[in-house]
């Protein structure tokens, strides 16, 4: 069972260089705007995330209150959506729904699996750089015992909000590894977005 992203062109710089320097402006005070609400989401999220994982308690007693940052910050449904691929237009509405809801149960049913291994976990802020698919927050996460780790966080613009919609850990796609992850899984049971289903929710019921 499976467990639970290129820099603007030369032309298109060129292009910039080329506008009336009036049209210019809002457009970088756009990206500046969006570059710090972007690495503020991340900042405060990443605060939060270490808070709980170095405080005492179960895995159990902290679930709740991972869930709350998790679903304050990262746009779930949007993550699981993309996860699915082409099978999400395959799903009836009713299995739109069961995925929906157990995407969020599984992704932090993994997450707080790993609370141990991040147990003294810090992480510091780097630079936030602007992609097609949003804006890139470079952290570098540092657990006890284990080399460095860099983890961009990619933020974009969600309803109007700043949400979390991929972490890449070393260059490794979370939502991109979850996808290639169900495809598979789908592929060798003839595209059955139940039988994804099923073995979600037993997933879920196993931890």
């Amino acid at each position: 069972m499976p467990n639970l992203l290129p820099s603007a062109s030369l032309s298109r710089r060129a292009l910039f260089l080329a506008l009336p320097a009036l049209a210019v402006l809002p457009a970088f005070a756009a990206r500046a705007q969006g570059s710090a609400g972007a690495s503020a989401l991340v900042k405060s999220t990443g605060d939060a995330l270490v808070s709980i994982v170095n405080s005492p308690g179960t895995a159990t007693e902290k679930k709740p209150r991972l869930r709350q940052v998790i679903e304050g910050s990262v746009d779930v449904e949007e993550i699981g959506r993309f996860s699915l691929g082409r099978y999400w237009r395959s799903a009836t509405p009713e299995q739109q729904k069961q995925y929906s809801t157990l995407f969020h149960d599984v992704l932090l049913t993994n997450i707080t699996a790993k609370l141990g291994e991040y147990q003294g976990v810090t992480f510091t802020m780097g630079t936030t750089q602007s992609h097609d698919d949003g804006e890139h927050v470079m952290t570098v996460v540092v657990r006890p015992n284990n080399p460095p780790t860099n983890v961009a966080w990619v933020v974009a613009n969600m309803g109007g909000r700043p949400k979390i919609i991929d972490v890449v850990a070393e260059g490794t796609s979370m939502r991109l590894t979850q996808r290639s992850d169900y495809a598979s899984y789908l592929s060798r049971n003839g595209g059955n977005v139940q039988a994804l289903i099923d073995a979600m929710r037993a997933q879920i019921a196993r931890n």
